[in-house]
Order: C-alpha cells, then sequence, then structure tokens
C-alpha cells in the first residue's frame, strides 16, 4: 500500500494549481524560497512535495519567533520593535531577507495570526511579499477571519500561489 502524498491531503483545486505554477518556475528556470511565520512550514512542505519539481524549492526558513526572524532572515530589531511580527514591513524584510541569503530568484514570505493571538491582535491577519532581484517587492494583506488555523495556513499557501502567479504573469506580459 502507497502513503498518501501531501499534495494529495491538499484540495484538489489547490494541488492542481500548485503544480501548474511550479510548472511556470521550471519552464522560466526560476527557483522559489519561502520565509514562512505562521504557517510553520506547510508552504515549503507543499513545494517540495510536488514530484519532479521539487528541485525549484530552493530553501525554506521557518522563523516564528522574532530571534529568529532577525538571525535567520536578517529582520532588522526596529522593524519588529516599530511595526511588529504581523505587519507589511516585517514581510518585506523577511521575502528580502529569504532572497538575500539564498541562491533562489524570487522569494516569498507569510507572517501573521493564524489563530486567537490576544486581545489586541486580529485573528486571520496575515501579510505577505514576494521579492526578486531588481524588482520592487510586492506586498499584500489578508484578512482571512477565525475560521481556524488550519483553514488560515491554507488560505495562506492560496495566496502565496496568487503571488507568484502575478510575478510570473508580469514576466510574461513584459516578454510579449
Amino acid at each position: 500500500m502507497t502513503a498518501p502524498e501531501l499534495t494529495s491531503t491538499l484540495p484538489p483545486t489547490t494541488a492542481a494549481r500548485l503544480k501548474e505554477i511550479m510548472g511556470r518556475l521550471d519552464d522560466d528556470g526560476l527557483r522559489l524560497a519561502l520565509a514562512e511565520s505562521c504557517t510553520g512550514g506547510l508552504v515549503s512542505a507543499a513545494f517540495s512535495g510536488v514530484e519532479g519539481l521539487s528541485h525549484l524549492l530552493e530553501c525554506g526558513f521557518v522563523t516564528y519567533s522574532d530571534a529568529a526572524k532577525r538571525a535567520v532572515l536578517g529582520v532588522p530589531s526596529s522593524v519588529l520593535e516599530r511595526a511588529g511580527a504581523v505587519s507589511r514591513v516585517c514581510a518585506v524584510a523577511m521575502a528580502e531577507g529569504a532572497l538575500r541569503r539564498s541562491r533562489a530568484d524570487l522569494a516569498v514570505s507569510v507572517t501573521g495570526y493564524a489563530g486567537p493571538a490576544g486581545p489586541d491582535a486580529e485573528e486571520g491577519l496575515v501579510h505577505f511579499a514576494l521579492a526578486r532581484e531588481g524588482r520592487e517587492t510586492e506586498a499584500r494583506e489578508a484578512h482571512f477571519g477565525p475560521i481556524g488555523r488550519d483553514a488560515v495556513r491554507l488560505s495562506c499557501l492560496k495566496c502565496v500561489l496568487d503571488l507568484i502567479e502575478m510575478s510570473l504573469n508580469a514576466d510574461a506580459r513584459a516578454a510579449a
């Protein structure tokens, strides 16, 4: 009996989209780095689980704590102190740090609150960023609401796919 693949545990449309986008990355010769916080490695696991295309994942950084964000990705202490770990500026710093600290062509970051996080924190608030050499870093904010940790994490994977697809589509438009 064969064990199920990780992609088989994803919703079928998400698994198909993941494979399609990875195919496009492969066609363009692009390697990916991921910097994750609230998703805890789920996005990296999804990308590394696609048979025949996992080589496109250069690396994945899971930096849950502020200390790890500083040490591993080089997020400035001032960003974490002023804006906090769940902020646009932190997501940008994470993506740019992942790009600098890898040999990837593009890097995507995810930081947010997948579940309840305290009285002043919005459950389901997540910030994303995509960095590429020589381009302005793209950022996005999502408000998933109190839909549960797993649903937020899965929604984050879909947003990461959106960001990568947006970047690849911009490449296609520029080449046309």
